[in-house]
């Protein structure tokens, strides 16, 4: 006796006319906001193009010398230092300046933006278990849908360019500076925070004074984890029409160039390791030296 049971299904034509509805409701909503959506990114816009020229019109040497500056402030590892210079030297040698510096400067931007929003939304997660629970699985959304998906809303509402480019990086790479911020400053020492209560702390002054500054290690490995979250995106972006390293791996893929994929992939690689290798430096750095004022 067959004791399958089929799994209940909505019709074939109810489905099809409810995606129909939804799909003409937020094309409705694209041609009604679109413009304004996009007018509101404008500034930003500016500001990427403008810090990408000057990346691309400022002498190469002055971009390297600064960049192997940062790092070495940043690092004050001298294995760190040598093999940026070395890589950025290499990429330069090999014809892809212009388009790192793009790339730098859209990372850049995107991981300035993703702070200036996801710290907030950590610190207020970090202050209310009801906010952490109902941000929480929209965090889950947001690194667990897959990048392409992304593309199709903010395509249909804003079109092709950099706008739209930098939302999808922005929204894919935001979830773990938010989420390492929350978790951050929900484990700081509770006796530490019994002590600024008892000298007359006031909220903001135990956020700024005693919180921030002991959460601050695991800040920055979200911040790390955002900055290899953006560059992840580098390739897709590209997609729709974000210039940079991604674009000569796109081309690589429809006309088979081997030798220029794999190049602008190396590309890829030594920026992701030369951020990531920087930024855990960093972060050991702030760790040894809050053990040592604890110590």
């Amino acid at each position: 006796m067959d004791w399958v049971l089929e799994f209940p299904q909505i019709d074939g034509t109810t489905l099809r006319a409810l995606a129909r509805t939804i799909d003409q409701q937020y094309r409705a909503f694209s041609r009604a906001w679109g413009d304004a959506i996009e007018a509101a990114f404008r500034p930003l816009l500016e500001f990427l193009l403008w810090f990408e020229k000057l990346l691309i019109a400022t002498p190469w040497w002055v971009v390297l010398g600064v960049v192997v500056g940062v790092v070495w402030l940043a690092s004050r590892s001298r294995t760190i230092t040598l093999g940026t210079a070395v890589a950025l030297v290499l990429i330069g040698v090999f014809g892809m300046w212009e388009d790192t510096m793009r790339t730098l400067a859209i990372i850049a931007v995107c991981t300035l933006l993703s702070v200036l929003l996801g710290l907030p939304i950590g610190i207020a997660m970090s202050r209310s278990d009801r906010l952490q629970a109902t941000i929480n699985p929209i965090l889950d959304v947001m690194q667990t849908m897959p990048s392409f998906v992304y593309l199709i809303p903010i395509v249909m509402l804003l079109g092709i360019g950099l706008v739209p480019g930098l939302l999808v990086v922005v929204i894919y790479s935001m979830p773990p500076i938010i989420r390492l911020t929350n978790l951050g400053i929900r484990l700081v020492d509770a006796e530490v925070l019994e002590a600024a209560d008892a000298f007359g702390s006031s909220g903001w002054q135990k956020l700024l004074d005693v919180q921030l500054p002991l959460s601050l290690p695991t800040i920055m490995a979200g911040l790390n984890q955002t900055i290899m979250a953006a560059l992840a995106m580098v390739v897709v972006a590209s997609l729709i029409g974000v210039r940079g390293l991604g674009q000569p791996v796109l081309q690589a893929i429809n006309n088979q160039y081997f030798t220029q994929g794999v190049l602008n992939g190396l590309a890829i690689v030594a920026i992701a390791i030369i951020f990531d290798r920087t930024s855990q430096a960093f972060g050991k750095r702030l760790q040894r030296h809050r053990d040592a004022e604890h110590g």
